[in-house]
């Protein structure tokens, strides 16, 4: 770790505390009228850090948190309570996608990033081959459907920072999307996870 990261990590509880206090990044999406998607979410595949393809039809019958992710950002932090969220609901599968769109904060190769977060925040969760999560002509294809009504059925936001975060149901519908802000560990999050 870094004295940068060291610096953020430490920071990363007073950024929370300061954001949700003036409502900065804590917008949460419903999908309230329950649109299913036009296109289904698993027809598509991601690519683990490890090179290793995976079809997301192998998480049918499981909610999904995906989450776009940065080493070198003030809510980096977010990677300890993403491993805490995976170890309280085995249920649950949590995709972390890094990425440099957001102020270059994730420089790292693929395998420095698997080490940043293994060593430094215990994570166990599947972590991406780093893509774009942004619109873009190399937008990883998760992140368009997340981010794209057309396909998802209802939802047009895109992450707004890192750490945005879109929760899929058992049947491949997205349910929510989640700011940076709000943590993984939030009623908010939870309870949707529960429902």
């Amino acid at each position: 770790m870094t004295g940068k990261q060291s610096f953020l990590k430490k920071l990363y509880p007073l950024l929370m505390k300061v954001t949700n206090l003036f409502g900065a990044n804590n917008k949460v999406l419903d999908n309230n009228k329950h649109v299913a998607p036009p296109q289904s979410l698993y027809d598509l595949a991601a690519t683990q850090n490890n090179g290793q393809a995976v079809a997301l039809s192998n998480f049918k019958g499981k909610k999904i948190l995906f989450v776009n992710t940065a080493s070198n950002c003030g809510y980096t932090g977010q990677y300890a309570e993403l491993q805490q969220l995976h170890e309280r609901f085995p249920q649950l599968v949590i995709l972390g996608f890094p990425a440099n769109d957001f102020k270059e904060q994730e420089k790292g190769s693929d395998a420095e990033i698997a080490e940043f977060c293994k060593v430094n925040y215990g994570v166990t969760f599947p972590i991406m081959q780093k893509s774009s999560v942004i619109r873009s002509a190399e937008q990883n294809k998760v992140f368009d459907w997340l981010s794209s009504a057309a396909k998802n059925g209802w939802n047009d936001q895109q992450p707004e920072w890192n750490f945005s975060k879109y929760l899929t149901d058992e049947q491949g519908n997205l349910l929510h999307y989640f700011g940076p802000s709000v943590s993984p560990l939030s009623k908010e999050i939870t309870e949707a996870i529960n429902i």
